[in-house]
């Protein structure tokens, strides 16, 4: 994103852009574990502020939260970020459908092993005792009353530092945007809610 920011920062300008850059933890042993190939924590603070002194609006998104590994770092990661630019917040709960659960647990034995039952109970708490719950509205942020305390942490902890953590889309002029015609079909005129037809 640095490399692009001599686009970026004209499209922001006329308010056609926004960034949004992951940032789940600010703990080093934990990055190198958990995505080994990724930038650092550090690294991902220094992005922020690169897109925000270039006039490019970037919010934050925590995640995965983690139960017992980075949970309790919410505050912090919240407080570097808005430190280093970020105006938006968001963040979404782990999440393991089929293909990654097995993964998961696997990972959570090798590298956390007397962690491991404590995570998975607690993510299975949120997911109304299942690893995973798919359905649209549940899957970002959980269920039951674990969900409701990390949701009510992360919303006083955006209300202190004043991020934003509503439509990521509010700022953005969609006037400019039509989606592209199916053949032999003209563009359609977007809706007047932004909302266009994906298919």
């Amino acid at each position: 994103m640095e490399r692009d920011l001599d686009l970026l920062a004209p499209h922001a300008a006329d308010g056609l852009c926004r960034v949004q850059v992951s940032l789940a933890h600010l703990d080093a042993d934990l990055s190198r574990r958990l995505e080994p190939r990724a930038p650092a924590p550090a690294r991902r603070l220094e992005t922020i502020r690169w897109l925000s002194a270039a006039g490019v609006p970037v919010g934050v998104i925590l995640g995965p939260v983690i139960p017992f590994l980075n949970d309790h770092e919410v505050e912090r990661v919240l407080d570097a970020a808005r430190a280093a630019g970020a105006t938006q917040a968001g963040y979404v709960l782990t999440r393991l459908p089929w293909e990654v659960k097995d993964l998961f647990r696997a990972w959570l034995e090798e590298h956390y092993p007397l962690k491991e039952r404590h995570v998975m109970n607690r993510v299975q708490a949120m997911r109304d005792g299942r690893d995973n719950d798919a359905r649209f509205g549940s899957r970002i942020r959980g269920e039951g009353e674990l969900a409701d305390l990390l949701a009510q942490h992360f919303a006083r902890a955006c209300a202190r530092l004043g991020f934003d953590t509503g439509r990521r889309n509010r700022d953005l002029d969609l006037t400019r945007f039509r989606p592209p015609p199916r053949a032999g079909r003209p563009a359609a005129a977007p809706p007047r809610d932004g909302q266009f037809g994906l298919f």
